[in-house]
């Protein structure tokens, strides 16, 4: 494969970290939601806030503090909370401590449905507003959405937009950051048959005014022991669409090559792994390519990343 040009090329030793991938759930966007302005009521699907404080208070998720969406339930004792949170309290009223059984507050969804909200990242720069059936819909596409961590191999739970996010990569994770649209590293692992679930250090690209990150690790797909690189998109996946990237590993006169498309940092790194989207090379494979008496890993990936017309 011509990786072609005066654009970046270096072997990097890369720094292991072991992941038995079972992290805990990321903590809730709730978090990058500053409290909802309340002065005014607009109507208009523009910039405005709404004055019915009252309201918001009764439409607050008691359990997780999030706004409640149909369907809402409540005790016998009249306190309500989110279907969600419902699950998640095993069915018992946070505030009283009895059964819910499967009580809908129908007044307070009807009341919500006429309801007009800013959007949940007023804070991060969205000053629309949205009738409450359709601000959740928004949200998903919200271009001022924060963005999660990347980083594999670790419990954190960042979520901010892309320039801080690129800092706090380079700050708090030490990730290595290159200019250029090609690459060529080199991943060892010394007594690899001891290795079932790890990821090698993440590296960053930037290229054509983007970002993109290179995971390789391994782990077991079945019962078999298996390595896997593929790259993923600092961004939304419409702009991840416009790129492609490629991948070779080889030894021994013998090589595999990849094509893809990088996948949205929107999606979670384990979604994409799992998905199998990207260079999946079986251990024996991996050793063979390794070269010498197979019992140390030594593999060098190349790979370029290019714009689509």
């Amino acid at each position: 494969m011509d990786l072609g040009g005066s654009s970046f090329k270096e072997v990097l030793e890369a720094q292991l970290i072991f992941s038995d991938y079972e992290t805990a759930k990321s903590k809730s966007e709730a978090n990058c939601n500053g409290t909802f302005t309340k002065s005014r009521t607009c109507s208009d699907g523009k910039n405005g806030n709404s004055s019915k404080n009252g309201v918001y208070d009764l439409l607050e998720c008691p359990v997780c503090k999030n706004l409640m969406y149909p369907p809402i339930h409540q005790c016998p004792n009249g306190h309500t909370l989110c279907s969600n949170c419902k699950i998640a309290v095993h069915n018992r009223c946070p505030t009283c401590h009895r059964d819910l059984g499967n009580i809908r507050c129908l007044a307070l969804e009807k009341v919500a449905e006429s309801m007009e909200l800013p959007c949940r990242y007023q804070n991060l720069g969205c000053h629309d507003i949205f009738p409450y059936n359709t601000k959740l819909k928004h949200e998903q596409n919200c271009r001022f959405r924060p963005y999660s961590c990347p980083y594999a191999g670790s419990e954190c739970s960042m979520m901010c937009d892309i320039p801080t996010l690129m800092a706090h990569l380079k700050d708090d994770h030490k990730v290595d950051v290159h200019d250029g649209f090609t690459f060529n590293h080199r991943y060892v692992k010394s007594n690899p048959h001891e290795v079932e679930n790890a990821t090698w250090m993440l590296t960053v690209f930037n290229c054509f005014g983007r970002h993109f990150c290179l995971h390789f690790e391994a782990f077991l797909l079945g019962t078999a022991p298996v390595y896997m690189a593929f790259l993923r998109f600092l961004g939304d996946e419409k702009d991840a669409k416009k790129f492609r990237y490629s991948l070779e590993v080889g030894g021994n006169s013998r090589k595999l090559i990849w094509q893809g498309i990088p996948r949205s940092i929107r999606e979670s790194h384990r979604k994409v792994r799992d998905s199998q989207d990207g260079l999946i090379i079986q251990r024996n494979l991996a050793l063979y390519f390794s070269g010498g008496d197979k019992k140390q890993l030594k593999l060098r990936i190349t790979g370029r990343i290019w714009k689509e017309e």
